[in-house]
């Protein structure tokens, strides 16, 4: 079997809390290696650890699929333990990543992220790999499959990758049949919702481009490239708000300010922040009431048919955004499909802090159900109305 690539930028398992596994204690008696499930959970909590403190972790997995009997793979995991303790800290963390089959060592506090860790990455890959070397049954060990996995990585040109193992082949299989099947249910009510919407709407939609052409010469269609799950790109669609041939470096500088929390960046109150900027001389007239009532976002009925978008999600950022990100930033983008509107939108729109505005999406992600897509779809309208948070 492959090694399983936890780190890249798919939707990773969230802790639910260290508890103690159903075996009855947190390691394996034979090995002596944390249980696959707790193992996992510690996995996950370090890396929710690095995106908040800037850190690197890096993750040794041992595939040990090539021995045939169970009790051979746990004799040959231990002896690699046992030759690794001479070059891993107390801190590093030795278990099951898949129950059985995939041994891991988790190298904490490897190097603060953005750093020049790969020296101290590549001294300890060295390291383990002299220290195997001196083995007792170096041929045995030369049969398992060593793979190496640094987080975070680099940022956003990857796909959505695996979930890591929670223990075993049947209850993983399982698992990702559920989430099939719900990601399937939600495609189809974006498909079902933006064709009836767009057949409710019909008027308007035939109607915003005339008015737009008659307020201001340009497109009445705007296209913008944005930033998607797990960092595809596509072509984003608006009812143009604004004069035509603007200065983006406006957008981009307020962005960067109000994503470092410099609140009065792009705002000449100094009220504090908001995620659009107020009285932004590049709208027209028409657009500050497309922008007030959110219909300049109609157009986004097709990128969510054509499947870049979903009727919810968090909203997909412009990419001179996305250099601007944290680490713990960027789980808005990698683990949910982008949408038209979201938990955040309909509580409190432009007027939250950017990084509560992340949490939001964050919470959404951890706690998505198709009942929760429909309570947001239901909260929109008032959201839309009240025009609380929207400039």
């Amino acid at each position: 079997m492959p090694i399983l690539d936890f780190l890249q930028k798919g939707k990773a398992a969230e802790p639910r809390g260290l508890q103690v596994p159903k075996e009855g204690s947190l390691r394996d008696g034979r090995t002596g290696l944390y249980h696959a499930e707790y193992f996992n959970e510690l996995l996950s909590m370090a890396k929710r650890t690095c995106e908040r403190s800037q850190d690197s972790l890096l993750l040794m997995l041992a595939d040990l699929s090539s021995f045939d009997r169970q009790s051979e793979r746990q004799e040959v995991a231990a002896a690699m333990m046992r030759t690794l303790a001479r070059v891993t800290r107390e801190t590093d963390i030795k278990g099951w990543h898949v129950k059985g089959v995939v041994a891991g060592v988790i190298f904490t506090l490897v190097a603060e992220a953005g750093k020049d860790r790969g020296a101290t990455v590549q001294r300890i890959v060295d390291k383990c790999y002299c220290s195997l070397d001196t083995s007792p049954d170096p041929d045995q060990l030369s049969r398992v499959s060593i793979g190496w996995h640094v987080y975070p990585d680099e940022f956003l040109e990857t796909t959505s990758g695996p979930r890591p193992g929670s223990g075993g082949r049947t209850g993983r299989r399982e698992t990702d049949r559920r989430r099939l099947l719900s990601l399937w249910a939600k495609r189809f009510v974006d498909v079902v919702g933006s064709l009836l919407a767009m057949v409710l709407l019909g008027p308007v939609l035939l109607a915003i481009p005339v008015l737009i052409k008659l307020d201001s010469r340009g497109p009445a269609l705007f296209r913008q490239e944005r930033i998607g799950l797990g960092g595809k790109r596509f072509v984003f669609l608006k009812f143009r708000s604004m004069y035509v041939d603007n200065d983006p470096g406006i957008h981009k500088a307020y962005m960067d300010g109000f994503i470092h929390a410099d609140r009065g960046a792009g705002d000449g109150d100094g009220s504090g922040g908001t995620y659009k900027i107020k009285d932004d001389p590049r709208v027209t007239r028409l657009g500050r009431i497309l922008r007030k009532t959110s219909l300049d976002e109609l157009p986004q009925l097709f990128n969510v048919l054509k499947g870049d978008m979903s009727l919810v999600g968090p909203r997909p950022p412009i990419p001179y955004e996305c250099q601007c990100y944290e680490v713990w930033h960027r789980r808005r983008v990698t683990e949910a499909k982008p949408g038209i509107t979201g938990l955040w939108q309909v509580e409190g729109r432009s007027s939250l802090p950017f990084d509560e505005a992340v949490r939001i999406d964050i919470r959404y992600v951890r706690q998505w159900s198709l009942w929760l897509d429909l309570k947001i779809i239901l909260r929109t309208p008032h959201a839309v109305v009240s025009c609380r948070g929207a400039y």
